[in-house]
């Protein structure tokens, strides 16, 4: 049997010292298993983005433990967690991040270059894949917030990465674009032994989940296993 793909064991962060000390997370345990979607929920200020940068190894723990495939985050060197951020993870975030100088192709290609060989064609593929090989020679501000948003999903798994770190990636979106783009970030998973992580406050996306996080006040209240996910083209919020 395969290890699980993220184990989170007594995790806290607390920010600052002292009076001034901000517990952002208290004691967060769970265990997530290779290939599951699973929807970190809960209301602004419940510990949900502060987890995925643990997960992400964009900060550390202030105890506690985080394994991602067997790998102890906080042990990490600084260089060995760069080097994770560049071949583990794809982030994908609410306001796209693109670089406005450069075309949709070539944002893409930014990050296939420096994770392997045959950037462009890499490129090319994962923009097919998208559903944007017509836009693949347009700037972010000729493209819609979804064709923006489907470019960063295409420069986020562009080097194939096992974990997919997603926060309020349709945050911006209206319904039917939203609906879009969780179909897609779903497609990632199949096939590809991809685990994604997607944060939101909308409790109506979380039924397209595998697992559900629930997060109130920095701590977990609820980790359920959905049986039955929800199509993405069938939600409504």
């Amino acid at each position: 049997m395969s290890q699980p793909a993220v184990v989170a064991q007594g995790l806290t962060k607390v920010y600052g010292e002292g009076e001034t000390a901000t517990t952002a997370l208290d004691g967060v345990t769970f265990s997530i298993e290779t290939g599951e979607f699973v929807v970190l929920l809960g209301p602004s200020g419940s510990g949900k983005t502060t987890l995925l940068n643990q997960i992400g190894a964009l900060e550390g723990p202030t105890s506690g433990s985080l394994k991602v495939n067997g790998s102890e985050i906080a042990r990490m060197t600084d260089k060995e967690r760069t080097e994770y951020r560049r071949s583990t993870v794809g982030f994908v975030f609410q306001f796209y991040n693109l670089v406005p100088t450069l075309t949709a192709h070539e944002n893409v290609a930014l990050i296939a270059e420096i994770t392997g060989t045959d950037a462009d064609l890499r490129s090319e593929l994962v923009l097919a894949k998208v559903g944007l090989t017509d836009r693949e020679g347009y700037f972010p501000g000729q493209m819609s917030g979804g064709q923006q948003q489907r470019v960063a999903i295409a420069r986020s798994i562009v080097k194939d990465p096992p974990l997919l770190l997603c926060d309020e990636p349709t945050g911006s979106l209206d319904l039917e674009t939203g609906r879009t783009i969780l179909k897609l970030l779903k497609s990632t998973t199949e096939g590809a032994d991809r685990t994604v992580f997607l944060v939101t406050h909308n409790s109506t996306i979380a039924e397209m989940a595998d697992r559900i996080i629930r997060l109130r006040d920095g701590k977990v209240v609820g980790v359920e296993a959905n049986s039955d996910p929800v199509p993405p083209g069938e939600l409504r919020w």
